[in-house]
């Protein structure tokens, strides 16, 4: 917790929180239950479940087929303990700013429900043993690419591009394409084109993900003092941006269908989704130009999480094809 946070005053033991020395009286208990909740709320699970939608069937196409399950079920394990001890130590980075965003005033390091103390030994912990599950059950190459994530989302993104770029989402979002390389490597104990290229649709599908929810929030992260793309620039040239973005995301997509090499299914798959996914891109160009009172940017954030679900799936069905 920072100083700037008041409710830092409050210190925690046994499921309970209680007043420092000179503070006014406050005894608030709490189950185990709602220390667990507490916990795993700081790992972000919506997080942990979208890196996991890439994961699978990136094994899948590694495989050629079904991965072998001992593999398959490390990988699991580990990228998802290295998804939740990043999340952890951003929360932990994070906290100062969380407390002054609406969408983020009620996380648990916010609140106090958690010190901070905790978080980060938490967070450390969940990154190690991420790692030593990868050495250990898959390989070491997997396992140091498992490291190279953690270490890119916690220092390169949070701690040093969020609060000084507006390319930090951009630059910094190369983390959450790391679990395609992890779970190759896993399966294989190598990387070929084809996972750079399925990292590079991750890479390219962030932006036109992520910006989308920033214009929702504009607001939020200008009061905490993070130079979002939104919060620099124009809506007309983040949409843009958006747009330029979307159409790197989808043709690296039909490059797949070369570098995979991916079968029938994929390809009409990765076509429509893209047409659906340029259509809403568009269309949130043509509200921002007609300077609609709601650009409904949110249609876009949905429909990127949608889109990426529904062409990692086609990933994973056309090697059985």
């Amino acid at each position: 917790m920072t100083a700037t946070d008041p409710r830092d005053k409050l210190s925690f033991a046994h499921g309970q929180a209680s007043p420092v020395a000179g503070e006014s009286e406050l005894s608030v208990t709490y189950s185990r239950f709602d220390d667990i909740k507490a916990y795993v709320a700081l790992t972000k699970p919506r997080i942990i479940e979208l890196l996991l939608v890439t994961t699978v069937p990136t094994m899948f196409l590694a495989a050629g087929g079904l991965p072998q399950f001992s593999i398959a079920l490390a990988t699991l394990v580990g990228g998802a303990l290295a998804a939740a001890g990043a999340n952890t130590l951003n929360c932990y980075v994070d906290r100062d700013i969380d407390a002054v965003m609406a969408r983020t005033e009620n996380r648990p390091l916010v609140t106090g429900r958690i010190p901070a103390r905790n978080a980060l030994v938490f967070g450390i912990g969940l990154s190690l043993l991420s790692v030593l599950v990868l050495a250990v059950f898959t390989n070491l190459f997997a396992a140091l690419l498992g490291a190279a994530a953690i270490l890119m989302y916690v220092v390169g993104y949070t701690m040093i591009l969020k609060r000084r770029t507006s390319q930090n989402i951009v630059w910094g979002g190369a983390a959450g394409c790391m679990p395609v390389l992890i779970a190759w490597a896993a399966v294989t104990g190598g990387l070929t084109w084809a996972p750079v290229v399925l990292f590079l649709i991750v890479f390219f599908w962030t932006p036109p993900h992520y910006w989308p929810l920033s214009l929702r929030y504009k607001d939020d992260y200008a009061a905490a003092g993070v130079p979002m793309l939104p919060v620099v620039a124009e809506p007309q040239s983040v949409v843009v941006k958006i747009i330029r973005y979307s159409w790197a995301m989808v043709l690296t997509s039909l490059v797949l269908i070369v570098a995979g090499p991916m079968g029938w299914f994929y390809s009409i798959v990765a076509i429509v989704l893209g047409v659906l996914f340029m259509y809403e891109a568009f269309a949130l160009r043509g509200r921002v130009r007609k300077k609609a009172q709601d650009l409904m940017p949110m249609r876009l954030f949905h429909g990127s999480i949608t889109y990426l679900a529904l062409l990692f799936l086609a990933v994973a069905v056309d090697p059985f094809l």
